[in-house]
């Protein structure tokens, strides 16, 4: 296979690399042709070697970061999220059993309050269908459970 795809891509610069006869001028504009067909396959082959390349970096990319730790071995939960302003938020960390208040600007991160008790947080486990989907799973005549 590689000596199949060496031989396709070496094609185009042997035939750049060979003078044409110029017997005729019929004969010498085919080979002035294949010039710039074999320079648009060497242009074509050599675009899809980069795509590929940059495809196969974003693949390994993806699977190197899938084998970092779990999410569910973090020490270091986000509980909660407000904005305040389009650059401003307030963020709920839980770090072991205690809660922290954090603020973000750009730029800083304020520890504004650690809370003695922690908050409740409500559990995830149960989604909630919002008002619309309701009504249209009422109409479509489908019961919501059959949509997990």
């Amino acid at each position: 296979m590689k000596r199949v795809l060496w031989a396709l891509l070496a094609l185009p610069i042997s035939v750049m690399a060979a003078e044409p006869v110029a017997t005729t001028a019929a004969v010498a504009a085919p080979v002035v042709n294949s010039g710039i067909a074999g320079q648009l396959t060497q242009l074509v082959f050599g675009l899809l070697l980069v795509l590929g390349i940059i495809f196969f970096l974003a693949w390994l990319l993806r699977r190197v970061q899938q084998a970092g730790p779990a999410g569910k071995g973090q020490v270091i939960e986000l509980i909660g999220s407000r904005a305040l302003g389009p650059r401003d938020r307030l963020m709920l960390v839980q770090v072991g059993n205690e809660q922290i208040l954090l603020g973000l600007s750009p730029g800083t991160i304020t520890a504004l309050h650690v809370l003695k008790e922690p908050v409740p947080v409500p559990s995830t486990s149960e989604k909630a269908t919002p008002d619309f989907a309701q009504q249209l799973l009422k109409i479509l005549g489908k019961d919501q459970k059959d949509t997990k």
